[in-house]
């Protein structure tokens, strides 16, 4: 990746984040925190142009699809989106309110870009289970990821699904961890322990990779080792910090559901700067 490349993410990473922080404060709630520390993984899926995510291929049977299975962080979605151009911007500012395209959790039916409805934490890893083994069988060169939280996998039904994944050698999908060790009551070593959640992984039959969530080159360089391994899925464990990019959130479960307040919002905003 060259350094024009490298800055041009880093400077969108910050745009999704001011976006994520004045679409909560206009919308009076919403998930702060794990919306924040998924910035820039989403800024890499849908803007590196490595992969057939924009509106031109919103249609096409061989897109890549993504799937938010921890849908309740669905505003770092909703700003990847709209920065790529499937809606307006204008849209961000009426999260959660009534009639808005842009609901709590994102909603296949209204959001264009949307692949699947998610919220019911655990079910989106089968849902892109499923889209992964239907590209195989029709010969399709889609790449299928799906975005997990670590406390979401307490859930049994993620791991019923990663047991489908390797049975079916989907090669085609990539699963990643958003490991920011905290959920909505806590740490999640003090609520369900998951470690060794690489080992855990491997044992079920995934190729694990394990990065820094935040550091755009170590994330191209799992992107490219996941899309290259066809004999397996991959699990990108992505370690983040909750709240990334606000000092008074960073770390701190009671952001996990809790928006900014005006002053806040003034105070956040500046702390993640953007030019």
């Amino acid at each position: 990746m060259n350094k024009e490349t490298m800055k041009n993410l880093t400077e969108t990473a910050k745009k999704i984040r001011i976006d994520i922080i004045e679409m909560l404060c206009a919308a009076g709630s919403g998930h702060s925190g794990g919306s924040l520390s998924m910035a820039d993984v989403f800024t890499y899926l849908y803007f590196s142009k490595k992969f057939k995510l924009d509106p031109s291929s919103m249609k096409s049977a061989d897109r890549d699809r993504v799937v938010l299975s921890k849908g309740h962080a669905c505003p770092v979605l909703y700003a990847a989106l709209s920065e790529k151009g499937y809606f307006d911007k204008s849209h961000l500012l009426t999260l959660r309110k009534y009639g808005s395209i842009l609901q709590g959790h994102p909603d296949m039916n209204k959001t264009p870009g949307v692949e699947i409805t998610t919220g019911s934490l655990g079910q989106g890893l089968s849902c892109a289970v499923g889209m992964a083994l239907g590209a195989k069988m029709d010969g399709l060169k889609s790449q299928i990821f799906a975005i997990l939280g670590d406390g979401e996998c307490n859930e049994g039904q993620v791991w019923e699904a990663a047991m489908a994944a390797a049975h079916y050698r989907l090669g085609n999908l990539t699963a990643i961890v958003d490991k920011n060790g905290l959920q909505i009551d806590g740490y999640t070593k003090d609520i369900m322990g998951t470690e060794p959640m690489a080992d855990k992984w491997a044992s079920f039959g995934w190729y694990v990779i394990e990065i820094d969530g935040h550091d755009v080159e170590q994330i191209e360089n799992a992107m490219n080792k996941a899309i290259n391994n066809l004999d397996k899925p991959t699990c990108i464990i992505a370690n983040t910090v909750k709240g990334k990019g606000v000092s008074f959130m960073e770390d701190r479960c009671e952001w996990h559901g809790k928006t900014p307040s005006d002053e806040e919002k003034e105070k956040a905003v500046c702390e993640i700067g953007c030019d």
